[in-house]
């Protein structure tokens, strides 16, 4: 019975090594299954299917540079129809490589999320009254609010850090509207009808 018992607590721990690339490291609880790991490689796939089928959509007429508007469509969608086969290819054939720990926390931080979600929502809400570089900046003032506090940073309600927050805010939004509409001439939405603000 000894015996038995042992043999089937190491056929168990082979068939559980067996699914990761080197036997001799430590193996995660964490790590998925895998057919997890499957399912995670068919669902690039499905991914990839879906732009293969938008961009059969749009029409294939050559612009300037001999590529039409469908080019990157179906660049993306064979680059991501690769990566889902070699996912799927990898997790039938051992799972996939030096799978580490998923990092975080047990459970989400629904704060931080709040924070962030506020950030996009608030931006959609006012970019056509504000203009794109105050949205833009409100947006990421609660964005980094939101990880700042996920990560647990210290003096994040302080004025210092909304101060520099904003700044660095207007410091990354104001270049990209003046390179869009100043340089590239794409019009973004605007406090005023210059183009710089």
């Amino acid at each position: 019975m000894s015996d038995s018992y042992q043999d089937l607590a190491k056929a168990a721990e082979a068939a559980q090594v067996s699914a990761y690339a080197d036997p001799n490291e430590p193996q995660s609880p964490n790590v998925p299954s895998k057919v997890a790991q499957t399912i995670v490689g068919g669902g690039v796939l499905l991914v990839a299917i879906g732009l293969a089928v938008g961009a059969l959509q749009i029409p294939g007429d050559a612009g300037y540079g001999g590529v039409g508007p469908n080019f990157l469509p179906w660049v993306c969608a064979a680059v991501l129809g690769l990566c889902g086969a070699l996912l799927i290819w990898e997790a039938q054939t051992g799972g996939f490589r030096h799978a580490a720990d998923p990092g975080g926390g047990a459970k989400a931080d629904i704060g931080a999320f709040v924070w962030v979600s506020a950030g996009l929502l608030i931006n959609a809400a006012l970019i056509g009254t504000l203009g794109f570089i105050f949205s833009c900046t409100i947006c990421y003032v609660l964005a980094v609010q939101g990880l700042r506090r996920a990560a647990h940073e210290k003096n994040v309600s302080a004025p210092s850090t909304w101060v520099k927050d904003v700044i660095t805010g207007l410091l990354i939004s104001a270049p990209v509207f003046w390179m869009f509409t100043q340089f590239l001439a794409i019009n973004l939405p605007g406090l005023t009808q210059t183009g710089w603000l």
